[in-house]
């Protein structure tokens, strides 16, 4: 039985969404240049992560311009950019605000009125996260999941769009509150940050020792920014690409019967579903951005190490063989077929099978 082709206004109304996109993506990046220097894969997943209306987790060392990336995004996007240092003397009522009692002159009673916490802007910066105590946390969650704040029993909704952008530090771990795995779940990606190459630093150096201030101007205005975002979540996604998302996450978890030998061996915790939603979701936005309006499988496979770096529990031999998140990882994109997949020999579903029949047989190790 065949599939009617879609409409051609479909089609063309797509494509004009995609031009629109990889324009406007185009012009971001260029401007964001004027300021960050490198961090071309870093720059596109935080604009796929507020282009899905997600949230987004960076990790790297002091000094690789963080804060000056997000707020720079903020500001091309026409967004309200708030930054919160997250402490360990940090209480909910610092992030999502607080009552107080006013005089009404009016009235000349008592009343409470609410004060607006940082956490109400469209970009929120939560700088340092795990060096905030566990409730100030859970009362961040509840704005990154329901978008609203609840304080003495009344919601507030959150303007849209919401991105909490939250930043960690890999070297120190004293005195921090490690995120728990329903909060590390919230987050889209973990997107990890690296040092500059030699040219980039001495480019970096040359550029700060001007002290002159890159003045930029909005690419787009916030509504158009919404438009868009709306357009982009409503696109069509390929079956297939569907179904190859949902392959990629049932294989992260030890017991399942399509899981590799290294998933077995060194992940205690595979990723839940809404892990295939942020591949089909992310690996959309990708596509828009690279001026296309249906996403391939490259576009996924491109984004599963972010998307599965902070959702893997990894056992006690994976520390022993030095075997990280990213290694598992770059086994399991070779694990899983995909169609039209041409580099490696492909798995066959009798090979599949003698995987499942046989999970006693001696896994391959892998080393980081």
């Amino acid at each position: 039985m065949s599939t009617a082709a879609p409409p051609q206004n479909t089609l063309e109304a797509g494509r004009a969404l995609a031009e629109r996109v990889y324009r406007t993506g185009e012009e971001l990046r260029a401007q964001t240049a004027r300021r960050i220097i490198g961090l071309d894969d870093v720059i596109e997943q935080v604009l796929i992560t507020v282009l899905t209306r997600s949230h987004g987790l960076l990790e790297g060392v002091p000094g690789l311009a963080k804060t000056l990336l997000l707020s720079t995004v903020a500001e091309l996007l026409d967004l309200s950019f708030s930054r919160i240092q997250f402490t360990p003397d940090l209480m909910p009522s610092d992030v999502t605000g607080s009552e107080y009692l006013i005089h009404d002159a009016d009235t000349g009673e008592r009343v409470f009125k609410f004060a607006r916490g940082p956490v109400f802007a469209n970009l929120v910066l939560a700088d340092e996260i795990n060096r905030a105590p566990p409730k100030t946390q859970a009362a961040l969650m509840e704005a990154m999941e329901e978008r609203q704040v609840t304080s003495l029993g009344v919601c507030r909704e959150l303007e849209d769009p919401f991105i909490v952008l939250a930043t960690q530090n890999p070297i120190e771990q004293e005195g921090t509150y490690p995120l728990p795995m329903a909060q590390f779940d919230r987050f889209m990606f973990k997107i990890h940050l690296d040092y500059p190459t030699w040219e980039q630093e001495e480019r970096i150096a040359r550029l700060t020792a001007l002290g002159r201030e890159v003045e930029l101007e909005p690419v787009v205005s916030r509504q158009d920014f919404v438009q868009i975002a709306d357009a982009v979540a409503a696109a069509d996604v390929r079956p297939e690409l569907a179904r190859y998302a949902v392959e990629l996450v049932q294989a992260t978890r030890p017991h399942a019967p399509t899981a590799p030998n290294s998933v077995r061996e060194y992940v205690d915790w595979g990723a839940g579903p809404r892990a295939a939603q942020a591949l089909i979701n992310g690996a959309r936005a990708r596509a828009f951005l690279r001026g296309r309006s249906v996403a391939d499988f490259d576009d996924m496979r491109a984004l599963v190490p972010a998307v599965l770096r902070h959702r893997l529990v990894l056992s006690y031999a994976a520390e022993a063989d030095a075997v990280t998140t990213d290694g598992v990882t770059e086994d399991l994109l070779r694990h899983v077929d995909y169609p039209g997949k041409s580099t490696g020999p492909r798995r066959s579903w009798f090979r599949r099978m003698l995987d499942a029949l046989l999970p006693t047989a001696e896994p391959r190790r892998r080393t980081a």
